[in-house]
């Protein structure tokens, strides 16, 4: 008898164990608690008697009572295995009991049997129990690692969160530089844009002086054959007056030719003018066929005494050599016109620096080549070189000098622009723009350009 009863403490005070705190089972729970106290008093009666048949019957009873609830009732139902653990020794003990209270021949053979079956649902409780007891800790590990995977999945949903909103806040603010990169992109095309509107407006500042001297030339000639020919025109009155056609037709092949040397010196001026026109205005980026010669020539003279009307006391001998066989090329003059002019620029300061360095012995020379080439490819070539016999570059800042706002002139005398606008200017043209150069001895700027193609 105090073997169910000892079961049944047991079996109570896993349940009541088990229990979670849902209202429901709370209520059970009191129950319960209430039997753990109950139960150790009746073993304690049940050893004491030496026939406690109420208590033996008592004791199936309840026993049978709380396993037909824990197997019957919903919140209990994932202690059903209990229950098939215990339920077979619960019933043989009851019945072997139940047998007990009859004598005849039957009943003894199912005493027999039952005393038989007995160890065996002892048995099957035991190991029925230490399955059970395994499958809950492989249960309960399972759990275990089911709740540490929604930890970490809540961990990494909350990391995945705060990372969403910092590469939100991040490319918020990205979105904003870029605008703002954007517009200082824009301002500093615009800021170039008027700087090379003014490199451009000084460049035509320094022809100014050498385009005056320039074009005075052929207004003087025209000035001179106009006095003549009015001179001429009296005679002529005079002669066809006194019917002396002879001398009338003799004045007037003088007349004629005059007109054509006006023409000519006319239309002298008219170029420089055009050419002047054409340096100022915005380029086209049309190519066109431009004799490189002419080209090279004219702001060589316009470089020239550009400087001479700046500075009186400046002087240099120039000297040139231009290949006949170049012929015309394909390239945008007031772009090529640029480069040329601030090469020769370049090369009349760096003469006039050594001028008042060496002032005693010095002659400043300047030398324009042109020539017709072959690359190694095959590929014609137009070379054109400016050489000078000045103060050379000095080799800590070659690597620079086509780097823009990069210069060598005291501040306010330069841009910086000159060369960076040429190398980029030529390079446009499919061309190479290069130097050689010795520092104190001579600095020689050579440009490669695509020559007209059969």
């Amino acid at each position: 008898m105090s073997g169910n009863l000892i079961l049944l403490f047991f079996l109570i005070r896993y349940l009541r164990k088990s229990l979670s705190d849902s209202d429901e089972l709370k209520k059970w729970d009191k129950i319960f608690k209430q039997s753990l106290y109950v139960i150790p008093v009746l073993i304690i009666i049940d050893l004491a008697l030496s026939q406690p048949t109420i208590l033996k019957w008592l004791g199936h009873l309840i026993l049978l009572a709380v396993v037909g609830v824990t197997y019957l009732r919903w919140e209990f139902r994932s202690y059903k295995n209990i229950v098939i653990a215990i339920l077979p020794f619960a019933l043989a003990s009851f019945i072997k009991d139940f047998v007990g209270l009859f004598h005849n021949s039957f009943f003894n053979t199912l005493r027999v049997s039952m005393a038989i079956i007995l160890p065996c649902t002892i048995v099957w409780m035991v190991a029925m129990l230490i399955i059970f007891n395994k499958q809950k800790k492989a249960l309960e590990k399972e759990r275990q690692k089911r709740r540490l995977e929604e930890e970490e999945n809540r961990v990494m949903a909350a990391r995945k969160a705060e990372l969403e909103a910092i590469v939100s806040e991040r490319t918020s603010k990205l979105l904003e530089q870029k605008e703002e990169l954007e517009h200082a992109l824009a301002d500093l095309h615009e800021t170039q844009g008027q700087l090379i509107q003014k490199e451009k407006m000084a460049s035509l500042g320094e022809l100014t002086a050498g385009i005056a001297h320039e074009i005075q030339n052929p207004l003087n000639f025209v000035n001179n054959f106009a006095e003549v020919n009015k001179e001429l025109l009296e005679e002529l009155e005079v002669e066809i007056g006194n019917g002396n056609l002879s001398e009338a037709r003799a004045i007037a092949m003088d007349l004629k030719e005059n007109e054509i040397k006006i023409h000519h010196h006319g239309k002298r001026a008219d170029a420089i003018v055009k050419g002047m026109l054409q340096h100022s205005r915005a380029n086209s980026g049309n190519k066109e066929l431009t004799d490189i010669n002419e080209l090279a020539d004219e702001y060589l003279r316009l470089s020239y005494h550009g400087l001479r009307a700046k500075d009186k006391d400046f002087n240099a001998n120039f000297t040139t050599e231009f290949d006949g066989n170049i012929g015309e090329i394909e390239v945008v003059p007031q772009d090529v016109g640029r480069v040329l002019l601030n090469l020769f620029n370049n090369a009349f300061y760096a003469v006039a620096e050594k001028k008042k360095q060496h002032p005693e012995g010095y002659l400043p020379v300047v030398s324009v080549t042109t020539k017709a080439t072959t690359s190694l490819t095959g590929t014609r070539e137009v070379v054109i070189s400016v050489r000078d016999n000045g103060l050379g570059i000095p080799p800590k800042v070659l690597d620079k000098i086509y780097q823009p706002f990069f210069t060598t002139k005291p501040s306010g005398q330069g841009t910086g622009l000159g060369l960076s606008l040429s190398y980029e200017i030529i390079k446009a043209h499919g061309g190479e723009l290069k130097v050689e150069t010795k520092e104190g001895e001579f600095a020689e700027f050579i440009i490669k350009l695509p020559g007209k193609t059969s």
